[in-house]
């Protein structure tokens, strides 16, 4: 399919999603009805992705007019064991989301019914190797909540329109565009729901061009990874925008994260499946990623991609054992309980490989605060660990305005220098958000692959002048010059142009006194 062909089909697309967000969430907050939306896009995808997977099998054996859909329920339970076993979860013909959707409209109980198919879903899973990945992956789809209605009719009418209006979605043949599309689906009401939620929205979710540069950043000329892993993974945009680029058959072991927000750990999983990550490439794990990491027996990490939460509260110094936890002992303090932004920096340094790379979103005020967050700076700088410092645009996140930045950390530099990068003006105006473009992000990424100086954009300082009387500051605005866009003014012609004005000023005096003259006379 020619490019301008898939994004005119991508743009078809998203004018039917937001018809039926808009349609159906009445007088539901957007980014609360979220999960409906998603969930049974969600539910749509599994169902055909699992009758494919049985068709190509029975079609390869020589039965061309196999249908799983059209099979019966009693026929299809005999294979359940084995299709688990690839698939990771079981459905049966009559719980297919076509089926169901053909049907909803002329059943009173259509909540009950979805509930059953969805605790069906997750229970096939059960005692197996996918348990961890679908265990309560529906549970934020409350199909007797009050916000889809007062009543089981009305909460029924708004699921059927659900169903119709995902139903109705074109996503293509299965085997190519279609995948894309379901992703690109999720990552487009993401963006809807993030860009009118405010900070609800956009603390979970990282815009996709600033995941494709942390990505393209940690990546660099590898052609291949064991494990990328973010701490703080959100809806897990960043760990798939590095799979997009990789490919996720060039990360050998998989994608590894972790989410305090159960919602949202919900969300990442399901956005793993959307995007064809099988269960047994992923683990998102659910919890506190500075109290309680769940990845012990999986580090460390050969990427590392995240943008953690800003400026967040952390135990800190008063939980006394946290000085002597191996991620954060090597600074000898830990970060303030108000700003937990280098207790998640120095978590990821110590999960990441000696070869490995990491790019981390930072709050500016990171990179030059005094006390306990100065010592930290002091030793990942002293052990020459920051590799790149990149000051970027500001107004790029929802509901984040200011100019964040980006820290790139690698145990296995070639040099004793840090790269200053002043990103700020790499940008597009795009409604009322500022956007990286294609040609900001090859700038900047070419910038930190080559390691290269340019006058007020990049410039690299040597460790040991970071230090002293510096503080340890690692601010680009401190280290990269501002380009001068002030008027230049020429002082000889400022100074011929005033000489004029005084002689045209004395040939008019001149000139009134003559007239005065004539006039007395």
């Amino acid at each position: 399919m020619a490019d301008a062909e898939k994004e005119s089909q991508r743009a078809a697309l998203h004018k039917a999603i937001w018809g039926i967000a808009d349609e159906v969430r009445g007088a539901v907050d957007g980014w609360d009805f979220k999960m409906y939306i998603l969930g049974f896009l969600f539910y749509r995808f599994i169902s055909e992705d699992l009758a494919e997977f049985v068709d190509a099998g029975e079609h390869e054996s020589g039965d061309l007019d196999f249908s799983y859909a059209a099979l019966n329920d009693d026929e299809a339970s005999e294979a359940r064991d084995g299709i688990i076993e690839e698939k990771g979860y079981f459905l049966l013909p009559s719980e297919l989301f076509a089926n169901v959707a053909t049907r909803c409209d002329r059943d009173p109980d259509l909540n009950e019914t979805l509930k059953s198919i969805f605790d069906h879903i997750e229970g096939s899973s059960i005692g197996t190797r996918s348990e961890k990945s679908f265990r309560g992956l529906f549970d934020d789809i409350d199909l007797n909540s009050s916000k889809l209605g007062n009543g089981v009719a009305e909460r029924n009418q708004r699921l059927v329109k659900i169903m119709k209006g995902i139903a109705s979605l074109d996503f293509g043949n299965i085997k190519d565009a279609k995948i894309d599309l379901f992703g690109d689906a999720y990552e487009y009401l993401m963006n809807m729901y993030a860009s009118n939620a405010g900070k609800s929205g956009g603390e979970f979710f990282t815009p996709q061009e600033v995941s494709e540069l942390l990505a393209r950043i940690v990546i660099g000329d590898r052609t291949g990874v064991n494990k990328v892993y973010d701490p703080a993974c959100g809806s897990g945009s960043l760990l798939l925008r590095f799979a997009r680029i990789l490919g996720q058959e060039n990360v050998r072991r998989g994608f590894f994260g972790q989410e305090i927000n159960i919602t949202t750990y919900n969300l990442a999983r399901i956005n793993m499946f959307l995007h064809k990550i099988p269960f047994d490439k992923f683990d998102i794990a659910l919890g506190d990623t500075l109290m309680d990491p769940k990845h012990w027996d999986d580090e460390p990490f050969d990427a590392i991609v995240s943008n953690p939460p800003y400026s967040i509260k952390w135990a800190g110094d008063s939980d006394p054992t946290l000085i002597n936890d191996a991620r954060f002992s090597p600074a000898g303090v830990l970060a303030p309980k108000g700003k937990a932004d280098l207790a998640f920096t120095m978590h990821m340094l110590s999960w990441l490989s000696q070869d490995g790379k990491a790019a981390i979103v930072e709050f500016p005020g990171v990179l030059y605060r005094g006390g306990a967050e100065q010592k930290i700076r002091k030793y990942m700088v002293d052990n020459n660990f920051v590799d790149t410092v990149i000051q970027l645009p500001a107004n790029l996140f929802f509901g984040v305005t200011i100019a964040t930045c980006i820290i790139v950390l690698s145990k296995s530099k070639k040099d004793d220098n840090v790269l200053f990068v002043d990103a700020s003006e790499e940008f597009s105006h795009v409604g009322n958000k500022n956007k990286l473009m294609p040609g900001n992000i090859d700038r900047i990424y070419r910038t930190v692959h080559d390691r290269s100086e340019e006058e007020h954009f990049s410039k690299l300082v040597p460790i040991e002048q970071l230090g002293g009387d510096n503080n340890y500051n690692l601010s680009v605005g401190t280290w990269v010059e501002k380009r001068d866009t002030r008027e230049k003014i020429d002082i000889h012609e400022l100074n011929q142009r005033i000489a004029g004005i005084v002689a045209r000023e004395q040939e008019l005096r001149e000139q009134i006194d003559a007239i005065v003259a004539d006039l007395e006379a």
